[in-house]
């Protein structure tokens, strides 16, 4: 983010592409008083009018209501953006600065009689609105009655303030992991010390050494800069021959946020625990699964089992086989490194040396394409077009390919920033499509947001197979956001679509990465040009499933850890949070977790994100993705006329219907019948192809 003056007006404008360069800490501190205060003139001017003379109609509720909630979302959601991407001291303290009162008008517009009365009495006139305004506000009434709209005096008193609450808590969480990662180096010096590494990483590492002082630092002599980013990390862990070395990282891993978050993963337990009490459910469990498509924590757990099941044999086995390849007692830091050894003696796959093969510039054009053959979308570059946050970042519209028209466009941020980037990799709105009220037609404009390995000297950022993997995913996400022909905000994209349904498209796109003619596109040398050998695709291929029922189980510990802790645990309970998950452990894990094992301490998806009592939507939304891309394989996965055919049926109903129709419909109307599981085993190799 640029350093120079900052103007408040830019955070009061509520539209168009934000000019990040305008926007600083001292803006967030002047604006957002000045926007709650004008939100809240206008929700006081709304609530007085309802309470007025004539029928309630969608025009005189959800209009003024909907640029309200635009208004708070644009300028409260750039700042969260810059936060995940720009961190710094300043901007942490002064977006904790206005959180409590942002959180204080959410409940206030949340908990509003007069809307909650105007929404009933819409909801009693079922025939004057369409399918989508009526689901629209079927969803406003039950969000409202999950954000204490029937609760009185100092019952919703306390709901507010444990509201406020939990919102400081889950901010605190993220950045305490945010610096964990950031503030755990380890410098290496000998060339022993980085034995077995490949080139690509020890560039990575002598980059990173230069960085932070040691400008003489190479890729051929060190020194070697080794830190908790996953561009750095996992590939250490996967290639490093010293065992004590991978020991350390794999420690300090694991332990990140130890210390700062222990105690907050009980207190937010134990606050969304009072605020289902107070709402009247049996456990938070229940909360969150009142606005997803399981309809049970029973259903949710049975699913999980079901995959539980056959990944826990399977990864028992693989175990097995790593065990008797590395000869020794294997540790949690053995594995990565002797399953990358069985990888190259199984497969003859060497995947540090397949990053050659993915530039980053050679992946889009490939996936570019892909989308074009889908769904008959034009991607171009636009860079210049539109104000960025960082250099790194490029800018990029999508038009029809037959009619030209222009229907979306979105930043791409892809390179790790250990310290001012939080980890991971996310989709998030900058515009949603919606139709003002002059008649003009807002287009969606998504962020994607990825960690990769950055470029080093003169090669561009050389990809491993799991960051095309995660970029493809991401894109998913991205689809849905652009393509979707909803012009209502509340359903528009992803808005308005279940939690548990809403990792469809990214993980439906995932697939195409083993796509043949995708391979070819995205798969080229970054100096020769020279396609991936057919030899390697094959191993590629052979593979996919290789470690597969670990993968699941890791994904079913998780899931089951996070419902557990939201359904079953009690702070009277007699049991930490930790215990509980060790519990979890015993069946869904094949080797004991380590004494220091704090994962719930950076566990953010549930603690600082949104997907408490809902981790289980990756596999939920699993099962959907692999029965949606199993409609291509039975089009047939050659014929190019019925692959364009399904893909524009996929476009036209999975991405296009957004939150308008309820997930299950949708995926009915794609797939012209209900979800089956089979597809998803299959494709995990946990059952006969």
């Amino acid at each position: 983010m640029s350093q120079t003056p900052s103007f408040p007006a830019e955070l009061l404008r509520g539209e168009g592409l934000p000019k990040f360069s305008a926007i600083s800490a001292a803006s967030v501190q002047d604006a957002i008083p000045q926007l709650l205060q004008e939100l809240g003139e206008q929700l006081e001017a709304v609530e007085a009018d309802l309470q007025g003379e004539g029928p309630i109609t969608w025009a005189r509720l959800m209009l003024p209501l909907q640029q309200i909630g635009e208004r708070l979302r644009w300028s409260w959601g750039v700042i969260g953006h810059l936060l995940g991407v720009c961190n710094s001291s300043e901007l942490r303290e002064a977006h904790q600065s206005q959180q409590a009162a942002v959180v204080r008008f959410s409940s206030r517009l949340g908990q509003s009689q007069p809307i909650y009365q105007g929404l009933k009495q819409l909801a009693d006139q079922n025939h004057l609105l369409d399918n989508c305004q009526r689901r629209i506000v079927d969803q406003e009434l039950l969000e409202m009655q999950l954000r204490g709209v029937g609760l009185e005096g100092a019952a919703q008193q306390r709901f507010n303030q444990l509201s406020e609450e939990l919102s400081a808590l889950s901010t605190r969480f993220s950045n305490n992991v945010l610096d964990a990662t950031a503030s755990w180096e380890l410098l290496l010096e000998g060339p022993e010390e980085v034995e077995g590494c490949p080139t690509s990483l020890l560039e990575l590492l002598a980059d990173a050494a230069r960085n932070n002082g040691h400008e003489s630092a190479t890729a051929e002599a060190g020194p070697w800069l080794l830190g908790l980013d996953h561009p750095r990390y996992g590939p250490f862990l996967r290639f490093a021959a010293r065992r004590d070395l991978r020991e350390r990282a794999y420690r300090g891993f694991i332990s990140r946020a130890a210390e700062g978050n222990r105690e907050l993963v009980g207190e937010i337990l134990k606050l969304r625990q009072e605020k289902a009490d107070l709402l009247g459910y049996r456990c938070w469990a229940d909360v969150s699964l009142a606005s997803k498509m399981a309809p049970s924590v029973d259903a949710v757990e049975q699913l999980l089992e079901d995959l539980r099941a056959p990944a826990f044999s399977a990864a028992q086995a693989e175990l097995s086989d790593l065990q008797a390849l590395a000869g020794d007692a294997l540790q949690p830091w053995d594995v990565s490194y002797w399953a990358e050894k069985q990888r190259q003696q199984r497969f003859d796959l060497d995947s540090e040396a397949l990053r050659p093969y993915f530039p980053l510039p050679q992946v889009l054009d490939g996936l570019f394409g892909l989308c074009q053959r889908l769904f008959g979308i034009r991607i171009s570059a636009a860079d210049g077009e539109a104000p960025l946050w960082h250099g790194d970042v490029r800018f990029f519209r999508v038009n029809d390919a037959q009619s030209g028209e222009q229907l979306a466009a979105f930043f791409l941020d892809p390179y790790s920033r250990p310290g001012s980037k939080r980890g991971g990799a996310w989709m998030d709105e900058c515009l949603g499509r919606q139709r003002n009220s002059d008649g003009s037609l807002v287009l969606p404009v998504a962020y994607l947001i990825c960690n990769q390995t950055p470029p080093v000297g003169e090669a561009p950022s050389l990809m491993s197979f799991d960051e095309v993997e995660t970029l493809f995913h991401e894109f998913g996400h991205g689809l849905q956001h652009m393509l979707t022909t909803v012009e209502q905000p509340g359903a528009a994209g992803i808005n308005g679509v279940e939690w548990d349904a809403v990792e469809l498209p990214s993980q439906f796109m995932e697939n195409w990465c083993y796509d043949g003619p995708t391979l070819d596109a995205i798969a080229r040398h970054w100096q020769s040009g020279d396609a991936l050998p057919q030899s390697e695709r094959n191993k590629l291929l052979e593979a996919r499933t290789f470690m597969a029922g670990s993968a699941t189980l890791r994904q079913v510990h998780l899931a089951l850890t996070d419902l557990r802790l939201h359904a079953v645990w009690r702070a009277d309970a007699g049991i930490t949070p930790e215990q509980l998950r060790r519990q979890v452990a015993e069946t869904t894990t094949v080797m004991p977790l380590l004494e220091e094992d704090a994962l719930l301490c950076s566990f953010g998806h549930i603690f600082a994100g949104g997907y408490s009592a809902g981790y289980y939507s990756y596999k939920w939304a699993e099962v959907l993705s692999a029965d949606a891309f199993s409609a291509f394989e039975d089009a047939g996965l050659d014929d190019e006329d019925a692959l364009q055919d399904t893909g524009r049926r996929f476009r036209a109903t999975v991405l296009s219907l957004g939150g308008s129709q309820a997930p299950t419909e949708v995926f009915e109307r794609f797939r012209g019948r209900e979800p089956s599981a089979a597809a998803l085993l299959r494709h995990s190799g946990l059952i006969a192809a």
